[in-house]
């Protein structure tokens, strides 16, 4: 089946984006822009722009394109800011924050994904993006402080090691999800007092780790 991926992103930005509240033009382009089927399996490339999860491993989704793209909004992002982007499975998250950001450096523990995503994103020529493979919380600290992170998943919470790698009047964007209720959208602000914190909408991204049942206590 032949697709026309340049209308299917047009579409992606009216229906699903517009209409979602995301107002930032320099984000509406870049989502315009970027070839969202590049970063999901072939299998998935015809559903590349529907309103849905894309698997990537076991472990790892694409989240659906409004939720990621009200959290990209919500952290304000700059031109000559430099952004961390966590968990960034196949690279389409950095591929969009690579236009509008000055470098964005994203880390990813799965190596598969890690070397798939540095393919993609050179393919594209997003040459201001590096993917650093290895663990989330730590990978990157030495190419720290940041004023961006975001983080590519629904978390029970922040650990501290993010805020760590935050610069003065550095933003961190995640979705949190206290056990049994819906995910809340969260925007960070680092200054010489502290980390400021608010709650801002509900929105549903995958896990970035897996799911811990813990129904069954013995």
């Amino acid at each position: 089946m032949s697709i026309d991926f340049e209308r299917a992103r047009r579409m992606m930005v009216d229906n699903q984006l517009r209409t979602s509240g995301i107002i930032d033009r320099r984000l509406l382009a870049a989502m315009g822009e970027v070839p969202r089927e590049r970063f999901v399996p072939p299998a998935r490339r015809v559903l590349a722009y529907t309103d849905a999860p894309h698997p990537l491993t076991a472990l790892r989704s694409l989240g659906p394109p409004a939720p990621f793209a009200k959290l990209v909004q919500l952290a304000a992002v700059e031109h000559t800011d430099r952004v961390l982007d966590v968990g960034c499975g196949g690279g389409y998250s950095s591929a969009v924050l690579a236009r509008l950001a000055a470098s964005v450096v994203g880390v990813e523990d799965d190596p598969a994904l890690a070397a798939d995503a540095r393919r993609a994103l050179a393919e594209i020529g997003a040459s201001n993006a590096a993917v650093v493979e290895g663990d989330l919380e730590r990978a990157a600290q030495s190419q720290g402080p940041f004023d961006v992170v975001v983080i590519e998943g629904t978390v029970p919470a922040v650990p501290e090691a993010y805020f760590d790698q935050l610069g003065a009047g550095g933003r961190l964007v995640a979705l949190i999800a206290e056990h049994g209720k819906v995910p809340v959208a969260h925007l960070f602000a680092k200054s010489g007092q502290g980390i400021a914190s608010r709650a801002d909408f509900d929105a549903r991204l995958p896990p970035l780790r897996p799911v811990q049942d813990d129904s069954f206590v013995f």
